[in-house]
């Protein structure tokens, strides 16, 4: 068979894509057409290009496997943990698609390092990051109509107290707010509709919850007096990303939620006892659920029912258990749930949250109609908004839901997921002995912490998918010495038993995912030049400016070569370097990096960043390109000169 014959085109090399490769190769050597690369072969690359077929060599494939060429059906969005950082995954393969820096410094894009990154992450005078670490746990997108819309998702960095936006057109964070006056900054939610105006049916607020209980002020007053100590939760602006106010409460929050009709957010407390101690934090046998009505507290906002607490100016609304005591104009409602709870999920069809008792083998099913009917006082005891209590197992943590009307909760002790039906549930609890809550068990390996279903956090929760993030992977991949990766086992739901399809390696330790399907997610290829003020929207426009001892440097990137062969600089200069991808092929990425000067970032087609440094170190400095761009990549330099 000849390279030309196309009868069997599915086994043959990708002649188009060839075609592309090696014509950009030589338009690149050749000398006329130095800086044109890529750029010039941008019309006939994109109509030519076709996937890797799944024929041929490839073997047959299993229902979850993603042939070569093929994509997958999911996204997955996973906290990195302390690395700071988001994962994407694709599933069901469990590839990792991208670490999306947040909260940590980043060499490959230059998180961190770029002006821009450190004006999104904050800067102490001097110009260093205020911080340089964080500790990621949750993740959740923006909602429309009760399901994701694709446009932001949020994560909190539990260490620093902060709330970071990615925008999911770009997957890049785009705005960080520290949340005042809180520590521990464990359990964030988005609301899923607006409750106040019945018009907005989106998301307009993202709620908060802070784990440890300090002093308020924290300004070393009432340190040794645990009575003293008092933890707030917090609303912040999904779109200005300003906190909008906290309520004071009593007891630790842990993981968040969020109502379907936007009238109430939870949060799970596992320390209502206020203990200081370890093993003051487990004396109760009960704890609790907390319910915040959010009409009244914006009611009470409003109003100017408010104090401030420290140096902040952001409104403190009193929500603890002796200013709440008449539902008819509590802002909070404590449910008891045992004991040291983990976790609060609410149900796809709005009606019922579950909430895993951790150190009880019980999940509580709250009813979200009995929480409103406690608030307009009709119900007598909070307690009596649970409706049922079902025995699932060893140390429950964390639930998610499928379309028909099954929970799916973690069970750390047992290293298992266990099926179970919530109606079921109900009537067993109110006495029907045929009711059979547990449907089905499932092995895990091990130790199993998050877990969450395929959109089962939306509406639209399909039934598919359960994913089980579990804490110890010891035995299920090769060694790697003594810090192991950790295991994330995919498991399929859709049928009566739950049945173990791969696992897949995940790395630091992620704490919660979510499952979005990849027709919600629609990301850019290229930027908008305009998108940047300080584009250099013109080779011509690059050089060397100087105003005394502050100097900017304009260049341009486009492959294979960059618009400054060198540039002088003088020793002690402040200077700005201002670099612009002029190329537009999508996946096109030029990098910048900088020796003896620890800087290293990249810019995307048509995209524009900017590195400050200071001159110090006369010499001579090959910047060279250190994103693969081109045949003529390991050309492409400019040398910095710095005078003496």
């Amino acid at each position: 068979m000849t390279q030309d014959d196309t009868t069997n085109r599915d086994t043959q090399p990708d002649l188009g894509r060839r075609k592309f490769l090696n014509s950009a190769a030589l338009v690149g050597l050749s000398g006329a057409g130095l800086s044109v690369g890529l750029s010039a072969c941008n019309k006939e690359s994109a109509p030519g290009a076709k996937a890797p077929s799944a024929k041929g060599e490839v073997a047959t494939h299993s229902p979850y496997e993603v042939p070569p060429g093929q994509l997958d059906e999911y996204y997955s969005f996973s906290s990195g943990g302390h690395s700071g950082d988001v994962r994407i995954y694709g599933l069901p393969s469990g590839r990792q698609l991208k670490s999306i820096p947040v909260f940590n410094t980043d060499n490959l894009v230059g998180w961190g390092i770029t002006n821009e990154s450190k004006a999104i992450i904050g800067t102490r005078p001097d110009g260093s990051l205020k911080y340089s670490t964080g500790d990621t746990h949750h993740v959740h997108q923006t909602y429309t109509d009760g399901t994701y819309d694709g446009k932001y998702f949020f994560v909190n960095d539990k260490i620093h107290g902060r709330l970071a936006r990615v925008r999911m057109d770009t997957m890049e964070c785009d705005k960080i707010t520290e949340l005042p006056n809180i520590q521990g900054f464990h359990g964030t939610f988005t609301d899923k509709r607006d409750p106040v105006d019945p018009k907005i049916n989106h998301t307009t607020r993202v709620f908060c919850g802070a784990e440890f209980s300090i002093p308020l002020p924290n300004d070393g007053r009432d340190m040794e007096d645990g009575s003293k100590y008092k933890s707030l939760f917090s609303c912040v602006d999904s779109e200005s990303m300003e906190v909008r106010w906290q309520v004071l409460i009593d007891g630790n929050c842990d993981l968040v939620a969020s109502s379907y009709d936007g009238k109430l957010a939870a949060t799970n407390q596992y320390n209502t006892e206020m203990g200081v101690h370890y093993e003051d934090t487990m004396s109760s046998e009960m704890d609790a659920c907390l319910f915040f009505n959010v009409a009244r507290i914006e009611e009470a906002v409003k109003a100017g029912k408010v104090t401030t607490i420290g140096s902040s100016k952001v409104p403190v609304v009193d929500g603890t258990r002796a200013s709440n005591k008449d539902p008819k104009a509590a802002l909070t409602c404590y449910v008891p749930i045992p004991k040291n709870p983990h976790g609060v999920n609410i149900t796809p069809d709005g009606k019922y949250y579950a909430c895993s008792g951790k150190l009880s083998p019980t999940a509580s099913v709250i009813e979200h109609a009995l929480v409103l009917k406690w608030f307009d006082g009709g119900l007598a005891n909070a307690r009596d908004a649970v409706v049922a209590e079902p025995e699932i197992g060893l140390g429950p943590l964390h639930t998610g839901f499928d379309n028909k009307g099954n929970a799916y909760t973690t069970l750390f002790l047992d290293s298992q997921i266990v099926k179970w039906n919530v109606e079921a549930a109900i009537k067993a609890f109110k006495g029907d002995k045929t009711a059979k809550a547990v449907v089905d068990r499932i092995d895990v390996h091990y130790q199993p912490g998050h877990g969450f279903t395929s959109m089962g956090e939306t509406r639209e929760a399909d039934g598919r998918f359960f994913n089980s993030d579990n804490k110890f992977s010891k035995d299920r991949f090769l060694p790697v010495g003594p810090l192991h990766c950790e295991t994330a086992q995919l498991i399929d739901i859709s049928g009566d038993k739950m049945k173990l399809v791969h696992d897949h390696s995940v790395l630091s330790e992620p704490h919660d995912s979510i499952i979005v399907r990849r027709d919600i997610i629609k990301t850019r290829q290229i930027y908008d030049m305009d998108e940047f003020p300080n584009a250099v929207k013109d080779p011509a426009e690059s050089g060397v400016f100087r105003n005394g001892k502050k100097v900017t440097v304009k260049l341009t990137s486009q492959a294979p070569a960059f618009s400054l062969r060198e540039f002088k600089l003088k020793k002690g200069d402040e200077v700005t370097l201002i670099l612009t991808n002029h190329d537009k092929v999508e996946d096109l990425t030029h990098g910048f990096a900088m020796p003896k000067y620890d800087i290293n970032f990249i810019v995307n087609p048509q995209e524009t960043k900017s590195v400050t440094f200071i001159a110090d170190k006369p010499g001579v400095y090959w910047c060279y390109c250190t994103h693969f761009c081109h045949a003529l990549h390991l050309e492409m330099r400019s040398r910095m000169i710095v005078e003496a």
